[in-house]
């Protein structure tokens, strides 16, 4: 297949013409995943605000997150990240050439291999823990009962994974079939059952049969990762899905997926890598007189989930509706259909994530505080979450790009070149992490940094080497569009921080109800602001989008 496609990128004839509707059609189907993704989004905010409010930013909520991050890892790498990617692009191709019921055999053969090996897993990382806590969080060890604390929830939260797993093989066929709406909220329910199971089992539960409150919310968990899965299979039976058990590792479609996986495994694993390496490095932070700090792994925590907000929004959402696309592209030969969808895709994530990270670093401290300061989350938390913020933001444009660069990759049947640029920028990472805390001293701020610098090394490796494989990539136009966009975004910052301080002045800066009222009018006069000028400047990529939210407004009307 890979050398198909670059057989067909060198003749002038380059397949059939892409048709006018198809870019409209693009923005419509991110829109649907864009309005569940943020339902999703929300509800994880809320998640977060209940843990704020509950645990703060220390001791127990450290544990928590380290605990939560090694499962979650692991469903980056194996689930929704490696496994999603290749199972989407394999089965859109089988869709496509050999018709439904031999794409959904090949579904009940991945599912079956999916229980077997990672129930295997999960097996295996409730009973090395300790050593996983180890690898993850060394620093734990020198604060009493940490340690001890983290090995506990991670043990709860190891069959996490699994539930997630068939979450995401549900969600790839879904979408596949070009349904995208359930699968995006279907997160939505992950957040409801983390929430309302949590606190059920925390504080109902619990003290009747002696849980402590941190780990009934890691039960909660689970209960939401199982929801996760469950809201999807109505759908799954809709679009003619039957599980049958049945198992072949050599069957030429799981060899496919498998050969893809192995290598993307590594390629999509870059940023979660990084936060897990970052959670590292700010388990060891100490403060003046060499005791080691609680909240550091929490403040990146909760900076990092806010800009996971438009990276989920958009980003993903983009990415979801685009692989499909030019996956059945590349099964057609159709490489300018490919070229097109992925600019145009590449546009929209400009458009909708440059303006979200300057305004995350503008107001970062009012929206923080809005959110999450409650309870026993202080001032002080705010103040170092929204630090870390605004350096995590400076890579949101590169993160969000990924998710549709790295799976176009795979789409081309090349899982080989995100897992080097990957494994080089780990090195790179690890590097800069070193360099930013223990040279520079910068703190978990430092450590933010050097996500976001290696998040945008990422992205511009990934997009010279696309150019370079079909041939184009219409680099003049993204870069006049990036430009603009850019521009439109300072004014919009400056707007934003201007109004924020004069309603900071009327209105106190102090207080949760005081960051609502500030976030509440700063926001829309900036996106107002945004509007205008990105009309003024003339970018293609609002023009898309608005054309294509008013054909949906028309159709509901």
């Amino acid at each position: 297949m890979s050398s198909s496609i670059d057989k067909a990128a060198t003749p002038a004839d380059l397949g059939a013409e892409v048709t006018k509707d198809a870019s409209p059609n693009l923005v419509r189907s991110a829109s649907q995943v864009s309005v569940s993704v943020m339902a999703s989004r929300v509800l994880g905010l809320v998640r977060e605000q209940v843990f704020a409010a509950l645990f703060g930013a220390g001791f127990e909520y450290d544990a928590f997150i380290t605990a939560f991050r090694i499962p979650n890892l692991l469903r980056d790498l194996f689930a929704e990240g490696a496994l999603s990617s290749a199972f989407v692009t394999t089965f859109s191709q089988y869709l496509t050439t050999k018709g439904r019921q031999e794409a959904f055999r090949l579904s009940n053969l991945v599912a079956t291999a999916l229980m077997l090996t990672l129930g295997a897993i999960t097996i295996l990382g409730i009973i090395f823990a300790p050593q996983l806590v180890d690898l993850v969080a060394y620093g734990f060890a020198a604060q009493p009962g940490k340690k001890e604390l983290t090995v506990e929830l991670t043990r709860v939260m190891m069959p996490f994974i699994l539930l997630v797993a068939l979450a995401a093989k549900a969600m790839g066929i879904l979408n596949a079939c070009d349904r995208f709406a359930i699968p995006a909220i279907a997160s939505a329910f992950f957040n409801i059952g983390s929430i309302v199971g949590g606190l059920l089992c925390a504080f109902v539960i619990g003290p009747y049969v002696g849980l402590r409150p941190i780990v009934g919310m890691a039960i909660g968990t689970l209960i939401g990762g199982g929801l996760q899965f469950a809201v999807q299979w109505p759908s799954l039976r809709t679009a003619g899905f039957r599980y049958r058990p049945m198992l072949s590792f050599t069957d030429p479609g799981v060899r496919q997926i498998i050969r893809l996986m192995g290598p993307a495994v590594i390629g999509t694993a870059a940023v979660q890598v990084n936060v897990l390496v970052n959670s590292n490095f700010a388990s060891t932070i100490v403060d003046a007189a060499g005791r080691h700090l609680d909240g550091p792994v929490s403040w990146l925590s909760y900076a990092f989930r806010l800009m996971q907000f438009p990276i989920g929004v958009f980003g993903v959402a983009i990415g979801t509706v685009t692989l499909p696309a030019i996956s059945r592209s590349v099964a057609r030969n159709n490489i300018a259909e490919f070229r097109e969808t992925l600019s145009r895709s590449l546009g929209l994530v400009f458009l909708l994530c440059v303006p979200s990270a300057a305004g995350l670093a503008v107001l970062g401290s009012p929206i923080i505080a809005a959110i999450y300061q409650h309870g026993k989350f202080s001032a002080l938390d705010t103040a170092q979450t929204a630090a870390a913020l605004k350096f995590y933001a400076v890579g949101l444009a590169g993160y969000a790009a990924i998710k549709v660069l790295a799976p176009a990759f795979y789409a081309l049947d090349d899982a080989r070149t995100p897992m080097l640029i990957s494994l080089a920028l780990i090195a790179t990472n690890v590097a800069l992490n070193w360099a930013f805390l223990r040279v520079l001293h910068f703190g978990h701020r430092g450590l933010a940094l050097s996500t976001s610098i290696v998040a945008l090394l990422n992205f511009a490796i990934l997009l010279s080497l696309m150019r370079r494989r079909i041939g184009r990539i219409e680099g003049r136009r993204l870069l006049t569009s990036l430009g603009k966009i850019s521009a439109a975004s300072g004014l919009m910052a400056l707007t934003c921080w201007t109004v924020s301080h004069l309603v900071a002045r009327m209105a106190g800066s102090a207080g949760s109800f005081a960051s609502i009222v500030n976030v509440g009018v700063a926001v829309p006069i900036g996106v107002i602001v945004l509007y205008a000028s990105c009309r003024i400047l003339r970018v293609q990529e609002l023009d898309l989008l608005v054309e294509a939210l008013a054909r949906r407004m028309g159709r509901r009307s």
